[in-house]
């Protein structure tokens, strides 16, 4: 099946980390400045692109859980994943690693697991990132 676009989102940085960033539709405007653990300002009431890609990464794996758990007809109380991603170093170059903790009110851990598994695999996010940064999925 050819690839089939559904959405695009479109958003605009000017001034790179310690810039603005704006949504086509205005509903994201915000001002980002490098974190203090970066050796940045750290300016208060400013983002980070690590920030954003963790909202973003977080919401699509819940809908993905979401997704999952109606195709097998299980109904989910609430689904909750915090999205932790670390800017680092590898060598000369810098890397992403993200984690997704993963609470699901009411469902036991294994089968807690094999949903966020199964959503893993289906992530539009996870995807992208496959064999490309470290993601650890953690059932909390």
């Amino acid at each position: 099946m050819a690839y089939q676009p559904l959405y695009t989102a479109v958003a605009t940085s000017t001034g790179g980390r310690d810039g603005h960033v704006e949504s086509s539709d205005g509903i994201v405007k915000l001002n980002l400045s490098v974190p203090r653990e970066m050796g940045g300002p750290g300016k208060p009431g400013t983002s980070n692109p690590e920030q954003l890609f963790a909202a973003g990464y977080s919401a699509c794996f819940a809908g993905a859980i979401g997704f999952v758990a109606t195709q097998q007809q299980k109904k989910l109380s609430d689904i909750q994943v915090t999205g932790h991603v670390t800017f680092g170093k590898l060598d000369d170059k810098f890397q992403l690693a993200v984690q997704l903790d993963v609470h699901l009110p009411g469902v036991d851990k294994a089968e807690a697991e094999k949903l966020v598994e199964q959503a893993h695999q289906v992530c539009p996010y996870s995807r992208a990132t496959r064999n490309n940064i470290e993601v650890k999925l953690a059932v909390v």
